[in-house]
């Protein structure tokens, strides 16, 4: 819901539970009024209505009031807009008019021919917030350009959490105490990166279950920013967009125009567990497609095969998942040269030693087993040993004069050429019609390094423009061929965030599958997203791929059914009790999976030690998965007390027949299965 006050100058959007409000003063200047509990409109007029900050010497009266600083003026903040002329830099703009259309409220300003409209949309107590930014002038460079800039209330002691890791260990949960000064998190890498997830969140006090949250995310597949600064007055701002630094982002010819992707933030005062079922409800309603529909247990041929491949041995291996209950087999290197990790990329079509009547073949096998088929790409990469690279020496990123670095033997394709654009068009929607096709894991597995572009007036823009073709190009896919589900990959969660997740069906949270691992990731990653889209595998034990753990079956699998269940091992290997009881688990799965996969998620216990547990509920249907990493001799495990449920009613638990009345606490013992190290249980209730 928008309002707008009496004069036109002052707004206010609401949610079920929050509000955000703004106001343009006389002089123009827009300034930050409230976020956080709903208010009315004569509320957030009162608030418009109150003093402004006193004088103070070297200090500006806009700092940390403003709603999107611009860079000039009496500003000393960071700015969220920087623009450059031939003639001058920074921005003095006069404001047009509003809009208040349904849900969008857009505020447009101009300077010198630049038309800058600041976007805001409630969807749920999420706000969205985008700058559209349109030239009719002379030719500019836009240095920087913020998506928005939030600003928090005054509070004592705020806390910063952030998702932070590495290649096979991301989402790790940091939190720590804000002090002065920026702290600046972000990638340079041309991808989301598995440094850092895009979002982050502030508290000054609050627990899984109760305190204020302020949190907020960014929907870019690129290089992107996002900065928390608390300023000299103790205020908290957050700033986050596209690119990671100043040194140019795009040049803006007369009639051109930019749009910046979606920031989005919320407040909750329900803790971080409620702060992130409204996230994971508004990702499902507004975010990710299809997400109505439950995601297929997967088998990936990779683990299984590596680069050993033959059509009959996939024909095995699609034997016996299907003979295991899988509903989607993938294979993973069907095409090119690709005999190993040196060779293919960039030749997107059957390798004809190993399919030679393509694909179709293998996949009308793997449909009358009853399953979907599915394959694996990497269309933004090349190896330099293939017939495209060959061919096209230049169509890859590059700097002149230097030596084109190689990580894992491949370049990186500049996705920003419209010649490159339209060989990946007519690659991918060849294959996908020449064979029928169900699934696609879109992977990318290197990083930006020697971003040149030879011969372009402005090559830096390569890094917007990549992104934004990406963005083009699974649309006009998914738009030719709408039966197919995408998964985003970029060696496991190098390419998560809001922006990737509205063009896919999942995304694989990480290369690492040790189920031990996987607790920490999985636990950082619901902060923000939820389990319709972690993609999570059952594989080998011993750990081969990392760490050589031994882990059972149970704890395999319990840990994977945490998301969309996926198989990834070599089944060729697995004994015949191996398999019957794989099938056990899959079935249990498919039953409880439109609650894991639906459900509102409570994060019961953290994977720090001992037992952790995660509870999933979907109208009368509860859900726990209860993980025992280590247990003493004699100790006792605590029990678990489910949130989420009616105190005054009764809960059934189909594992024991047991009946919870009131505060439900679950005891966990041998009646639920858990016996010892590295054991789990799968609790399921149902209101009576």
């Amino acid at each position: 819901m928008i309002e707008t006050g009496e004069d036109g100058r002052t707004w206010l959007l609401s949610g079920p539970t929050s509000s955000y409000a703004l106001r343009l003063t006389d002089l123009d200047e827009l300034l930050h009024l409230h976020w956080g509990p709903r208010i009315t409109l004569a509320d957030a007029e009162s608030l418009a209505a109150l003093p402004g900050p006193p004088y103070r010497p070297f200090e500006s009266r806009l700092d940390g009031r403003e709603e999107y600083p611009v860079e000039g003026g009496p500003r000393f903040v960071r700015p969220a807009l920087s623009v450059r002329t031939r003639e001058r830099r920074g921005t003095e703009w006069r404001f047009g008019a509003y809009e208040a259309d349904g849900d969008e409220l857009r505020l447009r300003f101009a300077d010198d021919g630049l038309g800058i409209t600041l976007h805001y949309r409630m969807r749920g107590d999420v706000v969205e917030r985008w700058v559209t930014l349109a030239n009719e002038g002379p030719s500019l460079e836009l240095l920087r350009a913020d998506s928005a800039t939030w600003t928090l209330p005054e509070r004592d002691g705020w806390r910063l959490s952030q998702l932070h890791g590495r290649w096979a260990a991301e989402s790790r949960l940091a939190r720590s105490p804000l002090t002065y000064g920026e702290k600046v998190i972000g990638s340079r890498r041309g991808h989301t990166g598995h440094q850092h997830l895009p979002w982050v969140a502030l508290d000054s006090g609050a627990s899984e279950e109760s305190g204020e949250v302020y949190a907020c995310a960014l929907g870019w597949s690129g290089s992107w920013r996002i900065c928390v600064a608390q300023l000299p007055d103790a205020r908290v701002q957050i700033s986050g967009g596209a690119g990671y630094d100043d040194s140019g982002l795009l040049r803006l010819e007369p009639g051109e125009s930019f749009t910046t992707p979606v920031f989005a933030g919320l407040w909750s005062d329900g803790g971080f567990g409620a702060a992130s079922r409204t996230w994971h409800a508004y990702q499902r309603a507004f975010v990710i497609p299809d997400a109505d529909q439950d995601r297929p247990v997967l088998f990936n041929s990779w683990e299984a095969t590596h680069f050993d491949i033959s059509e009959e041995r996939q024909r095995e291996l699609a034997r016996r998942a299907a003979e295991m209950g899988v509903e989607l087999f993938v294979d993973d290197g069907w095409f090119g040269a690709r005999t190993s990790d040196r060779a293919g990329l960039g030749d997107w079509t059957p390798n004809p030693d190993r399919f030679p009547q393509g694909l179709k073949p293998l996949a009308d096998d793997v449909h009358a087993l009853g399953m979907q088929f599915g394959i694996w790409v990497e269309p933004e990469m090349v190896n330099p040993d293939s017939e495209l690279y060959r061919a096209h020496p230049d169509w890859v990123q590059f700097q002149p004069g230097r030596t084109r670095t190689e990580f894992r033997n491949q370049l990186v394709l500049n996705l920003a050429r419209p010649d490159v654009q339209e060989y990946l068009w007519e690659q991918l929607d060849s294959l996908l019609s020449s064979a029928p096709i169900d699934y696609v894991k879109w992977d990318f597995n290197r990083c930006f390094t020697d971003a040149g572009w030879p011969g372009e007036p402005y090559p830096q823009k390569l890094w917007v423009e990549h992104v934004e073709a990406l963005y083009g190009l699974l649309d006009r896919l998914r738009a030719e061929h709408p039966g197919v589900a995408f998964e985003s990959c970029s060696g496991g969660g190098g390419r998560i965030d809001l922006g990737v997740m509205a063009r896919t069906d999942q995304v694989w949270t990480s290369d690492n599958t040790d189920p031990l691992d996987r607790l920490a990731i999985q636990h950082g990653f619901s902060q923000i997203h939820p389990a319709r889209i972690m993609a999570a595998w059952v594989t080998d034990s011993p750990n081969a791929q990392l760490n050589g753990r031994i882990s059972s079956l149970r704890f395999r699998f319990v840990s994977a059914m945490a998301g969309v269940l996926g198989v990834g091992g070599d089944l060729a290997d697995w004994s015949e009790a191996e398999l019957v009881e794989a099938r056990e688990w899959v079935d249990l799965y498919k039953e409880i999976r439109p609650v894991v996969q639906r459900g509102d998620l409570y994060r019961l216990r953290p994977p720090e030690g001992g037992l952790s547990a995660v509870q999933y509920v979907h109208g009368d249907e509860t859900v726990v998965l209860a993980l025992l990493q280590a247990q003493r001799h004699g100790e006792p495990v605590a029990p678990l007390r489910l949130r989420g449920l009616d105190p005054s009613a009764a809960y059934e638990c189909r594992e024991t027949g047991e009946v919870h009345r009131g505060a439900v606490l679950l005891h966990h013992g041998l009646r639920t299965g858990l016996r010892g190290d590295f054991d789990a249980a799968v609790i399921r209730l149902r209101r009576m």
